[in-house]
């Protein structure tokens, strides 16, 4: 078991000033595998506040000097790269395959990535007798969730340390081993002490005292769109910047002319990555009507090919939720499409036979689902497929905009042409065209209810900088 009994504040590990302390749960066994402090209010003061000195001389350090120990942590993070997958594959559940390429890997590269754009990012800029200079907006507060931990992790803290600010992390209390692995390689990289800061704790103190906190400059989160209506309030009251990434309802539209089996086959597995824990997932699949039964044979074929057990098995395909209230929560949405008059084609919500520990859901397809349903509008954040049929082109615009949510989507044709035309239509983010996969260096982020700003590549770092003009004389 991994016990952590100390905060990282200030380069150092600092006795919490609160006395509690929080329970990590291994998702798969449903032991304690770990425990961390449960920080206070106070805390993060003393964090903001080591923030706040360090942010002088970390703002004025040449931005290749900020590049070099950000090459260090991630050198540091990809000495522990196995370490730190099966870390959270047992914290959050994610195949240990999975969890080397996506939670370990993509907070490695970033750091990586980072390191290069910030060096290379044109800060200053002559317009006409102005010089329009970037500055790094400050400290930042971080608050980042439990389902790709790390990797929503490193998509704040590395730009934002690339320009020139300093952080304060309040990472999940579900997931939150992993920031300590951080802490210890940022250290062992010899950042210099207030850069980077972290306190644990529930967000209705921990967070709340840091969206809070008038020194803040700015509040980065990652979370629930009721989060984020909470920090948006909080933030006001000192006018700081505010950046989030919500959740999402994204659809995918597969039009009359794409290869159906590819592309519903493709969908599905797009719905269940990370068991379905995926703010980005595909979790509507709009069909043809002409088209829904074999729409549905095929999702119904593909769901039941995925093998689920404990995640560090290589032969498994999907593991468990993060948590009991999480499993708890998708099993209910199982249950109120079914009281809603959905078609439960496959899965449902009572516990797998065949893992009678874990908070296992099985892989779920409804069909027969309509747009007013609760499952084809609330996200369920789990692995839960609604097939949704259309009429016709505009039909299934119409459909896949019908949302409050606005983060991801998907189109597949056989024209991509066409493809592209129905994606620019789309009230969202990101959409991927014929199965088109991530991009690090492409911004994330979403319209409507899914937040606002943007994350990864050059349009993270954009985040994190001010303007400021100098009128100079002629």
């Amino acid at each position: 078991m991994k016990a952590y009994d100390k905060l990282f504040i200030n380069g150092d590990w600092v006795t919490s000033s609160g006395k509690g302390s929080i329970d990590v749960i291994n998702s798969t066994t449903e032991e304690v595998m770990g425990r961390i402090p449960e920080g206070n209010a106070e805390d993060i003061d003393r964090a903001v506040h080591a923030a706040k000195t360090a942010f002088e001389s970390w703002s004025q350090l040449a931005p290749a000097k900020r590049a070099e120990y950000l090459n260090k942590i991630a050198a540091g993070l990809t000495a522990r790269g196995d370490e730190l997958a099966k870390l959270v594959a047992e914290e959050v559940g994610m195949p240990l395959m999975l969890s080397k390429m996506i939670q370990a890997g993509l907070p490695t590269a970033n750091f990586g990535l980072y390191a290069k754009l910030g060096a290379e990012y044109a800060y200053e800029e002559k317009i006409g007798h102005s010089l329009v200079v970037r500055e790094p907006v400050g400290v930042v507060g971080c608050i980042t969730p439990w389902n790709y931990p790390l990797h929503q992790i490193a998509a704040k803290v590395a730009p934002a340390l690339a320009v020139g600010c300093t952080v304060v992390l309040k990472p999940s209390e579900v997931a939150p081993l992993n920031a300590f692995l951080l802490a210890e390689v940022a250290q062992e990289a010899g950042l210099p002490p207030g850069v980077l800061n972290i306190v644990t704790g529930f967000g209705p103190v921990v967070g709340e005292a840091l969206a809070s906190h008038p020194d803040v400059d700015m509040i980065s989160l990652t979370g629930s769109t009721g989060a984020g209506r909470r920090v948006s309030e909080l933030g006001a009251k000192t006018i700081k910047r505010v950046h989030l990434e919500l959740g999402g309802k994204s659809a995918a539209i597969v039009l009359d002319d794409a290869d159906f089996a590819k592309a519903v086959a493709a969908e599905v597995t797009n719905c269940y990555l990370n068991s379905g824990q995926t703010c980005s997932a595909h979790t509507r699949l709009l069909v043809p009507r002409a088209k829904k039964d074999e729409a549905i044979a095929v999702a119904k074929k593909t769901a039941e090919s995925f093998t689920y057990g404990d995640p560090v098995n290589d032969k498994v395909r999907m593991g468990p939720l993060v948590s009991a209230v999480q499993r708890d929560r998708v099993r209910n949405y199982i249950k109120k499409g079914i009281e809603e008059g959905a078609t439960l084609v496959t899965g449902g919500a009572e516990q797998p036979e065949s893992t009678p520990k874990g908070f296992f859901v099985k892989p779920t397809v409804f069909a027969d689902v309509t747009p007013a349903m609760t499952i084809a509008k609330e996200e369920i954040f789990g692995p839960v497929l609604s097939i949704i049929a259309y009429e016709d082109e505009a039909d299934a615009i119409r459909i896949a905009n019908d949302t409050v949510y606005g983060l991801a989507g998907a189109v597949w044709s056989g024209d991509p042409e066409r493809a592209q035309r129905v994606a620019r239509k789309l009230r969202t983010g990101q959409v991927d065209i014929n199965g088109g996969g991530f991009n690090l260096m492409a911004p994330f982020g979403g319209y409507k209810q899914s937040g606002n700003g943007r994350e990864l590549g050059k349009f993270g770092l954009d985040e994190f900088l001010e303007f400021k003009s100098l009128q100079l004389t002629q």
